[in-house]
């Protein structure tokens, strides 16, 4: 792809040239970088005691990657691992002001960013969708549920808004949007298929049978939801920049902007 093809997708020719994603406005490198790295190795030992939990005891650990939290929780745990080594890497030498993924190519650091705009932005779906329309009973009936449902629908959010409120990551590109609808839209393909294969809805809000006209509010609800959960992350990381990174504050043709 031309250079000016990336740079529509919210790639300039010299990424990232403030290290936002590698710093923090309130911790140090070298912390920042152990917290992801903590989060990193959390979500994967829970990504796996979940796994082999299903597989071994429930033995349903064929629809493991039908459901949203699920992929949604795996994105995190990606971000998590390639955000804590690039910090880990940066960390060693701040000074130099640099990091592997800004030599890398256009197309990884495009992935990057996108990474971080869906596992700041999808959490914050999960959530509440959760609490509000699928704990039940069940949901607390044992120690592992108990553990399984915080981790993966309450913590989520937690490292989300960790993302949000203490990285100097700033406002991602308006182009992402698309792309969460797009990947929003594919996972209903997902769901769908489950059913075909499976015999089952990974979610009952999906199934025509149960909901209805109802579908088609959830359908389009979700990814309008996504849209607005990426304008107040964007909002609330130019607000943070523009009171807690003082030395690089945003020009006035980007408040125009917002």
């Amino acid at each position: 792809m031309a250079r000016s093809g990336w740079y529509i997708l919210g790639v300039p020719k010299s990424f990232d040239n403030e290290c936002t994603f590698v710093t923090s406005p309130f911790l140090r490198p070298a912390i920042l970088a152990a917290i992801r790295v903590t989060i990193a190795f959390y979500t994967l030992v829970t990504l796996i005691t979940v796994l082999v939990r299903e597989a071994v005891v429930t033995h349903d650990a064929k629809s493991f990657f039908s459901y949203f939290t699920q992929l949604s929780y795996i994105g995190i745990c990606a971000y998590f691992w390639a955000s804590g080594v690039q910090t880990t890497l940066y960390a060693r030498r701040p000074n130099s002001k640099s990091y592997p993924l800004q030599r890398w190519p256009p197309v990884l650091q495009f992935l990057h960013s996108l990474l971080w705009t869906t596992i700041t932005t999808y959490p914050l779906i999960v959530t509440p969708v959760f609490w509000a329309l699928l704990s039940g009973p069940s949901t607390f009936n044992s120690s592992f549920n108990a553990w399984e449902n915080i981790s993966v629908h309450a913590l989520n959010s937690i490292f989300a808004l960790f993302e949000v409120l203490l990285s100097n990551v700033g406002p991602q590109p308006w182009i992402h949007i698309p792309f969460l609808v797009l990947i929003l839209g594919g996972y209903l393909g997902v769901a769908y298929i489950t059913h075909a294969t499976q015999g089952f809805y990974p979610y009952n809000f999906l199934d025509p049978n149960i909901e209805h006209a109802r579908l088609a509010i959830y359908i389009i609800g979700i990814p309008v939801a996504a849209t607005v959960f990426f304008l107040i992350v964007r909002l609330v990381c130019w607000v943070r920049k523009r009171c807690f990174y003082p030395a690089h504050r945003l020009p006035m043709s980007d408040v125009e902007k917002m």
